[in-house]
């Protein structure tokens, strides 16, 4: 399996993205390969600094003169700046050069050249990108949190199909129970795109449909899978990435304001909850509904991300997401356009 990642994109790029990938080597089989893509002097530099002379056959580099910033308007980076890292990355998985793509750039960019390289797969009308929240009662999967923010009713419903897909063949939920982000349970809650969307899910008997959930049913075990648009979904993610880390520093004061000794007594137990909700632990969110296997990894991402980003990628094109995704979509009656 050949894996390409973005060298340039991200906070902590280049350095944390490729010490990732020298880091991910030891998690590769035989055969497998990692390119980085940017500009060649400055990851043969680093590379050349921690020695890696050793990985010579396993990591490859592509060279990209030019990359697109995190606050930069991606369609108009895509145009103008031809040679960034990101569109030669997915371009070299649209000529069949690498079997997946992973960047921790500018997600627009990323979502928009997938799109423009790589393509839909068969039946999808817009792709959309899931993140996997750890719970109490198991991990739920919620698409979209960002790539389209104004869903039409189809969108939702291929939503629910892809998410549905990989909740089963990646996470190993037998059945998922699929929910769908609203205002309230009601049937008559939401506005007209959800309504709708609620009448086509309703349709296809083969997913296991719950209804409508609220947002706090996420962390209820009320559901598998929540089915939203990408802008409340972001909003959804944000929020817990901030009430998460909220949480923890809350907990870490109180503990200090009563004695050192309670907090060394409480750290190993503090350790593994902060792992089990930390999004360095799971990598990056994948792309769905893209021809081919591309995760967007989180901005702020370090080297274990983009390590445990390509262990991820390695399962999901093991598991062969997109063949169960078109077979799905290709038995059921459900069609649409982006009007409907």
């Amino acid at each position: 399996m050949r894996i390409a990642i973005d060298a340039m994109g991200g906070d902590h790029a280049p350095d944390e993205i490729i010490a990732g990938a020298i880091e991910a080597v030891k998690h590769l089989e035989q055969g497998d390969e990692i390119i980085l893509v940017g500009d060649e002097e400055i990851i043969a530099s680093r590379m050349t600094a921690k020695k890696v002379r050793k990985y010579s056959g396993i990591i490859s580099i592509v060279h990209a003169p030019e990359a697109i910033g995190m606050d930069e308007s991606p369609i108009d980076a895509l145009r103008k700046k031809r040679g960034n890292s990101i569109s030669i990355m997915t371009k070299l998985a649209s000529r069949g050069k690498a079997d997946a793509v992973i960047s921790a750039g500018n997600t627009g960019a990323c979502v928009a050249a997938c799109q423009m390289r790589m393509r839909n797969i068969e039946g999808v009308n817009r792709p959309g990108i899931a993140v996997v929240f750890p719970t109490f009662d198991g991990p739920v999967t919620m698409c979209d949190v960002g790539a389209n923010i104004s869903c039409k009713p189809i969108n939702y419903y291929q939503y629910a199909v892809m998410a549905s897909m990989y909740s089963r063949h990646v996470l190993g939920i037998e059945n998922p129970r699929v929910g769908l982000m609203s205002i309230g349970e009601e049937d008559a809650k939401g506005n007209e795109s959800v309504k709708k969307a609620r009448e086509l899910l309703k349709s296809d008997a083969d997913i296991n449909f719950i209804g409508n959930i609220e947002g706090c049913d996420i962390f209820k075990g009320k559901c598998d899978v929540a089915v939203c648009e990408g802008f409340v979904g972001n909003v959804v993610l944000k929020l817990t990435e901030g009430l998460v880390d909220g949480l923890f520093k809350a907990i870490k004061h109180e503990l200090l304001k009563e004695s050192l000794r309670l907090v060394m007594k409480f750290k190993p137990v503090m350790m593994r909850m902060y792992q089990k909700y930390d999004h360095h632990e799971y990598g990056g969110a994948p792309l769905l509904g893209v021809n081919g296997t591309a995760y967007i990894c989180h901005g702020s991402s370090k080297s274990r991300t983009i390590k445990n980003a390509v262990i991820a990628a390695k399962k999901f094109y093991t598991h062969k997401i997109n063949e169960h995704i078109i077979e799905h979509l290709a038995k059921t009656n459900v069609r649409g356009t982006d009007e409907q």
